[in-house]
């Protein structure tokens, strides 16, 4: 994402918490629809956090975790695989990607998407029990509109 100077948060312009929610909820979607194999999300709702260093009556993030667990553990490479090459067909930027720190070394890709002011890690937990993707959105810091204020439950 584009880098606000001050704290490396972009702006993702002026939105009420609700819509912001909304269009989270609808990014998490998208990169549902690309995983491409049988399986469950969990149904995990968007939450709503400050901006650090920002007026937390005024500005907001919304972050969004969730997981996909493949009806069949084979699948979770398929799946991975997958994400990493469709995500920049539509619109993501691959920034990272490779094992994290973790002690299973855990493969992680970390995506932005300047057009919706969001970015995603995805995290490939195949020693999990099930093996499962464990997804965290988080969107840029949105301004409510005048006169409002941040709605903490979206």
């Amino acid at each position: 994402m584009t880098d606000d100077k001050s704290e490396g948060v972009p702006s993702a312009g002026t939105s009420t918490t609700r819509d912001a929610s909304d269009a989270m909820k609808k990014t998490s979607s998208g990169i549902y629809d690309l995983i491409g194999v049988k399986g469950k999300a969990s149904e995990n709702l968007p939450g709503v956090t400050g901006c650090s260093g920002k007026d937390k009556k005024t500005y907001f993030r919304i972050y969004h975790p969730w997981s996909f667990t493949p009806a069949s553990a084979s699948d979770l490479d398929e799946a991975m695989a997958r994400l990493k090459r469709e995500l920049p067909r539509l619109g993501w930027k691959i920034v990272g990607y490779g094992p994290n720190n973790s002690k299973n070394r855990s493969i992680t890709l970390t995506a932005d998407n300047d057009k919706r002011k969001a970015s995603v890690k995805i995290i490939k937990m195949s020693k999990s029990d099930p093996p499962m993707l464990s997804l965290d959105l988080v969107s840029g810091c949105y301004k409510v509109p005048d006169g409002q204020e941040v709605d903490l439950y979206g």
